[in-house]
């Protein structure tokens, strides 16, 4: 049975983010969308209300804004290149451990989607961002939301139109439709990842961590649905 998804989305002001939240904007599926952002995200919809907070670390002051949501979409994060191993750990597995652990003391009936990454090790293995990814995939499956689920993407095709896709992804979008066909797994676009996280809110998926090849069957199974 669908039930009116209320959603947190972080990241917006990110490449991921933004296409979640303008996905959830455009679904009938989604009544409401909280963005929670450092900066503004400048997008007006009857749907949206926008948080602006500085310190992900300390979500305090504004935790009993979080209350009454049945989804979030987590797409906060960064990339490990430059970036040293306890700092990648701190804005990874810290930073989203804390906003999750609010969370689930505001909404515990929510269901909780991580965007992690293809190669993740969840045996936690070293500490390159392989181990790092894994070990907040398995941290958070311990919190008590109603579900969790770790979304693990290879490349993104961004959604045409919006402003935050990264250059790197502007510049190679013409390999798409080669890898696509050649390694389907690992090539989805923004569109797909988003209507799969959509669709796991009222339909759960036998599967906690979510590849490549889920991502397509799940958006593709939504499409049906309509």
């Amino acid at each position: 049975m669908k039930t009116g998804i209320r959603a947190i989305v972080t990241g917006a002001t990110g490449m991921v983010g933004e296409g979640l939240m303008h996905q959830c904007l455009q679904s009938p599926d989604v009544d409401q969308v909280l963005v929670i952002n450092r900066k503004a995200s400048e997008v007006s919809h009857p749907k949206l209300k926008e948080i602006i907070h500085a310190d992900f670390f300390d979500l305090s002051p504004i935790s009993n804004q979080l209350a009454g949501y049945n989804a979030c979409f987590f797409c906060l994060g960064v990339t490990s290149v430059g970036k040293k191993a306890d700092e990648y750990y701190k804005l990874t597995y810290t930073l989203t451990m804390h906003v999750a652990q609010i969370l689930a003391k505001q909404d515990p009936e929510m269901t909780f989607c991580y965007v992690s990454g293809a190669g993740t090790d969840t045996n936690e293995k070293g500490n390159g961002w392989a181990a790092v990814k894994g070990k907040t995939e398995n941290d958070l499956m311990k919190l008590p939301f109603k579900q969790v689920y770790a979304f693990r993407p290879g490349f993104i095709k961004p959604i045409k139109g919006l402003k935050n896709a990264h250059s790197f992804y502007k510049y190679i979008n013409w390999l798409f439709p080669v890898g696509r066909a050649l390694y389907p797994a690992g090539f989805c676009t923004l569109e797909e990842l988003a209507a799969a996280m959509i669709n796991v809110v009222d339909h759960p998926y036998p599967k906690k961590v979510i590849e490549g090849k889920d991502i397509i069957a799940l958006a593709n199974s939504a499409k049906v649905s309509k």
